[in-house]
């Protein structure tokens, strides 16, 4: 699996959990000739393995997309071929390992992602892929195995953060709760990734910036700034140079089906969605955590303009 098959143009999502990545995900998929493809991190375990559900509802065996994917990458999905790319992971994949990437094995785990990009956009007639991945720790691999990725650190208040990973939420797959975290673990992981992101764009990876909230608070102006920056949109045989018609009313966005191997809830939403930021940590997060993650992450906060209560 080391023949590097020439990688499609990726975009790369990044950040911490709960930040808004699948909403962005979802969003940038609904333009012409980009195809969004989920948490392709996950995708080995619990798509490959595990036979857990597309975006498009369909288990992941049985859905046509994944199906034709596989058999142009790897001549098909096998259990070997999964526990292989996890065993890479293992050893190579690590938010540690990011000042020291150059592992023997990196050509080998990086090419596994190239051949799904390459044939999830030669399946979907795209010219770009969507990985919401989010780790900080893939992006640097994929930077330094030559993939053409250009990376969006998507930013959300870590208070709010914290609030949404201490909520109990039942997994649409299986019923079961997703992770919860406490307020020490989230603003430990919310500032390291966030550290390891502005890292990547220091060692002359592409990154584009965008909080969640200046998202919600404008969709259509954000969403025009973003794609213009990463080029989507603008050229090619896709192009229009402008969001797709009927597409964003307003704060209301049309959602089509999207083949997602894994990631939020939301991956499974189709028709109309109310883009309006979700704000009930203010008060669901008591202020005594509320102090507690502002005092762990407050050099961070201020660097992308979190001041204060009001974000």
């Amino acid at each position: 699996m080391t023949d590097r098959t020439p990688a499609a143009r990726v975009i790369f999502l990044g950040g911490l959990g709960r930040s808004g990545t699948t909403l962005l995900e979802r969003l940038l998929g609904e333009i012409p000739g980009v195809v969004p493809l989920g948490e392709v991190v996950h995708l080995w375990r619990r798509g490959v393995l595990g036979g857990e559900p597309c975006g498009c509802g369909e288990m992941f065996a049985a859905c046509p997309f994944w199906g034709e994917v596989g058999e142009r990458a790897f001549g098909g999905w096998s259990a070997g071929l999964a526990e292989r790319v996890l065993a890479l992971r293992r050893r190579v994949d690590r938010t540690r390992r990011i000042p020291f990437l150059g592992h023997p094995d990196l050509d080998e785990y990086v090419t596994a992602y190239s051949r799904v990009y390459q044939a999830a956009a030669e399946v979907a007639g795209a010219e770009v892929v969507i990985d919401s991945s989010k780790h900080a720790s893939l992006a640097f691999c994929l930077a330094a195995g030559g993939v053409d990725v250009h990376v969006v650190h998507v930013v959300r208040d870590p208070r709010a953060v914290a609030h949404s990973w201490h909520r109990t939420v039942e997994r649409p797959e299986d019923g079961r709760p997703m992770t919860r975290w406490g307020p020490v673990r989230t603003s430990l992981h919310w500032t390291a990734q966030n550290l390891a992101l502005d890292l990547l764009s220091r060692r002359g990876v592409p990154v584009t910036r965008i909080r969640y909230e200046d998202l919600l608070a404008a969709p259509g102006p954000a969403l025009h700034t973003l794609t213009a920056t990463l080029g989507v949109n603008q050229t090619g045989p896709h192009s229009t140079g402008a969001l797709p018609d009927g597409f964003l009313t307003g704060a209301t966005a049309r959602l089509g089906i999207a083949h997602t191997a894994s990631g939020n809830p939301m991956r499974f939403t189709v028709g109309a969605v109310e883009l309006a930021r979700d704000d009930s940590w203010r008060s669901g997060l008591p202020r005594g955590r509320r102090a507690l993650v502002a005092g762990l992450t407050g050099p961070l906060m201020a660097r992308y303009g979190y001041r204060g209560a009001a974000a």
